[in-house]
């Protein structure tokens, strides 16, 4: 969702109200993640697992849609699922990349071309808005922060002292999970030679591993503030007011770099994301791979430049 902020800005610029709406997974949280951006209108769910599953389903998607009246639909992904269903649904105008069977289903001017079929989807919207001539006065994504999600985050955590420092534990995948141990050696090294606090963020999945983290941190002697499974829009206020971002490769990274926090990404078990100024990517050192070859030495002398560099002001 983070990658496509630029996209979805851009489109917005071009209707009469400056809005979207945005149809898309209720993982994506998208109601908190974008509450407090202007140009998003109503967030519509996608629910693949259940209302939206088989033939139905997709026919009580398009009915959904229907019941909107809308007159120009874009689809940022590649299945012609979602096109057929805005097809069914009759929007009048149905704009996406075309590839595959897609391209039987929409009438918007433009199409990508096939070798751009499997490219990561930030090239593939970059080349959809370049190809039909929308502007994309955002170079890179921006999220908005609700202001209202800092008072419980100042009642909650203003003792603890600045620097604020974000490790992102969560991981899509074990390959990409960096693992309790390093994160916990890491935060010991932080201590020795950093003044400020340590802020663990995940999901209610990493519960185990947050509690596995925190009690290793606190056997050395070590404190840390626990933020996991915070709602996100307070998340991502958290991260607003870290001076610097150290986790894996995951959505987390991405909102951290949205919001202008600096962030160093752990990239040992995927390709380094590109997109952002914000985004620092830690590789494993030439001739090794995976992220078990990414050593804490390796990631605390970036991580104190980071911090000596950034200064944030104190959560009000």
């Amino acid at each position: 969702m983070v990658w496509h902020l630029p996209h979805l800005h851009a489109i917005a610029a071009t209707t009469v109200s400056g809005q979207i709406d945005l149809l898309t997974k209720p993982r994506s949280q998208a109601d908190r993640l974008l509450a407090a951006d202007p140009s998003v209108g109503r967030v519509l769910w996608l629910d693949r697992d259940s209302d939206h599953a088989g033939w139905r389903g997709l026919f009580r998607l398009a009915a959904l849609l229907r019941q909107r009246g809308y007159q120009r639909v874009w689809i940022l992904h590649g299945s012609a699922r979602y096109a057929l269903a805005a097809w069914l649904a009759g929007i009048p105008e149905r704009i996406g990349y075309g590839v595959g069977w897609q391209v039987a289903l929409l009438n918007g001017p433009g199409r990508l071309p096939p070798a751009l079929r499997h490219a990561h989807p930030i090239r593939r919207a970059d080349a959809l808005l370049d190809l039909l001539d929308i502007p994309r006065p955002e170079p890179e994504p921006c999220l908005r922060v609700a202001a209202e999600a800092d008072q419980p985050l100042a009642e909650r955590f203003s003792a603890w002292p600045l620097p604020w420092i974000a490790l992102g534990i969560g991981s899509s995948e074990p390959w990409k999970q960096w693992g309790a141990a390093r994160f916990a050696e890491l935060a010991l090294a932080f201590r020795h030679q950093q003044a400020g606090s340590i802020f663990i963020i995940g999901g209610p999945a990493e519960r185990a591993l947050a509690d596995e983290l925190l009690m290793q941190i606190r056997a050395t002697g070590g404190q840390a503030a626990d933020a996991v499974a915070l709602p996100l829009e307070q998340t991502a206020v958290l991260l607003a007011h870290c001076c610097a971002y150290l986790g894996n490769d995951t959505g987390v990274l991405n909102m951290a770099a949205a919001l202008q926090t600096p962030a160093l990404g752990l990239f040992g078990g995927s390709p380094p994301l590109w997109h952002s100024r914000f985004i620092h990517p830690i590789t494993p050192p030439e001739g090794e791979s995976g992220m078990a070859a990414i050593t804490v030495p390796h990631v605390l002398e970036p991580l104190l430049r980071l911090i000596q560099s950034n200064a944030h002001q104190d959560l009000a």
